[in-house]
């Protein structure tokens, strides 16, 4: 059966990947190639281990891939094949130049733009997918147009909402779609194509459609918001510890009102993933190039507010050590940003470690998910240092200890035996519940010393 529409895809990461899967599985008519330069990531979508952890999704890829799912290192050959193409390349936080440490890097968006301009023919229209600053779309016409003399263009927003963890569920059921493009005869007619593509399986009502900018814009607010009500719970959570409140009970209390609600209101010792500090900054930059130092201010506190929760809690477990962690073992439960993922971008584990490294801890590490070349990676980068040992198990990572924390809330730790992890610590065998997962009070009766976030013993 020739395919009603062809569609690719620039980026096989954690958007890209599984949002093209689900495109796939909805429309079977649709050809759907997914593309990227890295042979090894290609090769392992295209295996039984894919390169992205997410309950459901190999179900998804291997009811569609080979039919109409095709995963592909040949970017040029799809994007000449493809009515729509979809840009889902890395936006990282820029690490030179002006905005360093806060503007977003777009040199792989305009790489991709450039390329799209080289080997386009005919109408075609762009899809940005990765999450972009303000009138980025605007630089992106004209580097296609500019560019470009066998093609016409038209450029779309349509950020993603995914959270890692739940992304099929998200895809599958989402609490809407946003499409925004040029509010002209052809970008409306545009808009409406990748519209009737979302819904195949989306109520209509549950697709929002706007100008470009509003786009661009509500993706990084959604984030900053998002971000902006973790850190106010866990800015509280101290509070709690101090005054002897409960965190949880505090968070039940104003959840239930209904101008509040209970989401996003889950102390922890801090958020991690690849998009909330990275737009929070992005936003921060914005607000300030467009003379607004006042609000750019607002949101980087948020994210000030998560670093501190970060550092505070790798102080409490020096503290409650005796003031000393050097040449201790400590057990580290979890290191992905959060359960059912196995991206570590931003995980809080990354600066917990590194702060009882530089204290001179053993630190053991476990995750069932995270391999130890990226949790060596992302704590020591190119550098070594025999103090941090990646284990196979939260009883090895336990074993030996005289303290262990939680950082990620993976189920599997709500139900290990903490009869036999007390009984092989060093005594007194301290507990730090990063995540507020276990239960404490039976910990406690076990003869541990329980710290737990926004919550006084």
């Amino acid at each position: 059966m020739k395919p009603s529409l062809s569609i690719c895809c620039l980026g096989a990461g954690y958007v890209g990947g599984p949002t093209m899967a689900m495109i796939a599985a909805k429309c079977p008519d649709i050809r759907v190639t997914v593309t990227d330069p890295n042979e090894a990531r290609i090769a392992a979508w295209n295996s039984d281990t894919l390169p992205v952890y997410e309950p459901g999704l190999q179900e998804v890829v291997e009811s569609a891939r080979d039919k109409n799912l095709f995963f592909s290192t040949d970017i040029k050959g799809a994007i000449k094949e493809a009515d729509i193409i979809f840009v889902s390349v890395g936006t990282p936080t820029k690490h030179y130049g002006k905005g360093a440490g806060r503007a977003a890097d777009l040199k792989y968006i305009e790489a991709a733009a450039r390329m799209i301009a080289e080997v386009a023919e005919g109408p075609k229209i762009v899809v940005e997918k990765s999450t972009l600053p303000v009138r980025t779309a605007s630089a992106l016409l004209t580097i296609l147009r500019s560019n470009s003399t066998k093609a016409t263009f038209q450029v779309l927003s349509n950020p993603e909402f995914l959270a890692e963890g739940t992304a099929i569920e998200d895809l599958q059921t989402p609490d809407r779609v946003l499409i925004g493009g040029e509010q002209t005869p052809e970008g409306l007619a545009a808009i409406e194509q990748v519209v009737a593509i979302y819904a195949r399986w989306v109520p209509r009502e549950k697709i929002l459609t706007t100008n470009l900018w509003s786009s661009e814009l509500s993706k990084l607010v959604a984030n900053a918001f998002l971000a902006q009500r973790i850190s106010s719970i866990n800015s509280i959570s101290a509070l709690c510890e101090a005054t002897e409140a409960d965190v949880d009970e505090v968070a039940r209390a104003i959840g239930h009102d209904s101008r509040i609600g209970p989401k996003f209101l889950k102390a922890s010792v801090g958020y991690g993933g690849s998009c909330f500090q990275k737009d929070i900054l992005n936003l921060s930059y914005l607000c300030e190039h467009f003379g607004l130092p006042e609000v750019a201010a607002y949101w980087e506190s948020v994210v000030k507010i998560n670093d501190w929760q970060k550092s505070r809690f790798a102080s409490r477990i020096i503290t409650d050590l005796f003031n000393t962690v050097s040449g201790k073992h400590i057990g580290i439960l979890g290191f992905a940003f959060k359960k059912d993922t196995n991206d570590t971008r931003e995980t809080a584990a990354i600066a917990v470690c590194r702060d009882l490294l530089a204290e001179g801890a053993k630190v053991y590490v476990y995750d069932p998910q995270v391999s130890e070349e990226q949790i060596r990676a992302d704590v020591l980068g190119k550098k070594e240092n025999e103090n941090l040992i990646v284990v196979k198990s939260a009883l090895e990572a336990c074993n030996g200890a005289h303290g262990v924390a939680v950082l990620t809330e993976w189920d599997e730790f709500k139900s290990l035996d903490f009869q036999k992890i007390y009984d092989g610590m060093l005594k007194p065998a301290f507990l730090f519940d990063g995540r507020n997962i276990l239960p404490h009070a039976k910990l406690k009766d076990l003869g541990f010393r329980v710290f737990a976030i926004g919550k006084s013993f």
